[in-house]
């Protein structure tokens, strides 16, 4: 049974940075690429990170380029995002995806709040 579970989520200032991490079982981690996505209140779910199963490739969302950084440790069976120079626009809850055999399966989230 596939399960994700994210953490690292809280309070931060504008500026402050964050490590989401998100602990995967179920699965053969090594062997997929990861996702992290966010749902800001009234919006819908948005794609930020995107890292291949080696942790050779990832690609970021526009508004998260260059601040964010996804990375994965595959002997822990986890996934990261390093979250710098916060803004009050990153406020959401972020889930971690993956996509196997054909069907998406997401954690609960964890949710980020940036305010002063």
């Amino acid at each position: 049974q596939v399960q994700l579970v994210e953490s690292g989520g809280g309070l931060v200032q504008p500026g402050g940075s964050l490590r989401l991490s998100c602990a995967a079982d179920g699965f053969t981690f090594s062997s997929y690429s990861m996702s992290w996505y966010r749902q800001a209140p009234g919006k819908e779910r948005e794609l930020i990170a995107t890292i291949t199963n080696t942790g050779g490739t990832t690609n970021y969302a526009d508004s998260v380029k260059g601040r964010f950084t996804i990375s994965r440790d595959n002997a822990k069976n986890t996934v990261y995002l390093q979250m710098n120079s916060l803004k009050p626009e990153d406020t959401a809850v972020y889930y971690c995806k993956v996509r196997r055999v054909g069907r998406d399966y997401w954690g609960k989230g964890t949710l980020v709040t940036v305010s002063s």
